[in-house]
């Protein structure tokens, strides 16, 4: 399995993907919100993994520039279809991993991961990319489940059997707790750490960090 395999999961899965709810609704919008106030008017904006872009739209038109990125094209053009019907000047979709965007031509006043993070196959690396794409004293904001502090059968069985038979694409299996390691590790100092559910603990750390210089 390889980057590219989990880029067909998500251009499969791309459609039933845009349909599904959002199942905690008061915790995403507290997220925005949050999201929303550390963000300013002249900022320049990276979101890594926007899926079909419903974040973006939202954020998008309070900062400067927003540039959308994702492994799957599918989950791209429901992005692009989405804009199509309600443009905003500020945002960019594009298909693209962090690899893929080099830091002497764009800096960014932030960085959002939001569902991101457990997807990457190289966390550390994946870190210090975002590290050089931030200007300095640059935010990088995630959101990231954390599989290793979920229920044992849930890492220990039901991923890994839908894994091998081409139901779930990649997902690292780490805790909050290491997630901040590696954060710390790749340069950034963090500044909060919150839950944001409203439906019990989801596992899923909300943290700021700012780029270390």
């Amino acid at each position: 399995m390889s980057i590219a395999s989990d880029a067909r999961f998500w251009d499969r899965s791309s459609r039933k993907y845009a349909m599904g709810a959002i199942a905690d609704q008061a915790g995403y919008e507290r997220t925005l919100d949050r999201t929303r106030a550390l963000l300013g008017p002249g900022d320049r904006v990276l979101e890594l993994g926007c899926g079909t872009g419903t974040t973006a739209l939202r954020l998008a038109g309070d900062v400067q520039n927003y540039l959308a990125t994702d492994i799957s094209a599918g989950m791209i053009a429901i992005a692009n279809e989405k804009h199509a019907a309600g443009p905003i000047p500020a945002l960019v979709f594009r298909t693209a991993t962090v690899d893929a965007l080099a830091p002497d031509d764009e800096q960014f006043n932030a960085v959002l991961g939001f569902n991101y993070l457990h997807m990457v196959r190289d966390l550390p690396g994946t870190l210090r990319r975002i590290h050089a794409l931030l200007a300095a004293e640059g935010l990088f904001i995630s959101k990231t489940p954390c599989v290793g502090d979920m229920n044992p059968l849930i890492r220990l069985a039901l991923l890994p059997a839908m894994h091998a038979i081409g139901k779930a694409p990649y997902a690292g299996v780490f805790r909050a707790a290491d997630l901040s390691q590696h954060i710390c590790a790749a340069g950034f100092d963090v500044l909060a750490t919150e839950s944001h559910a409203t439906k019990g603990n989801d596992n899923r750390p909300y943290i700021v960090a700012r780029k270390r210089t």
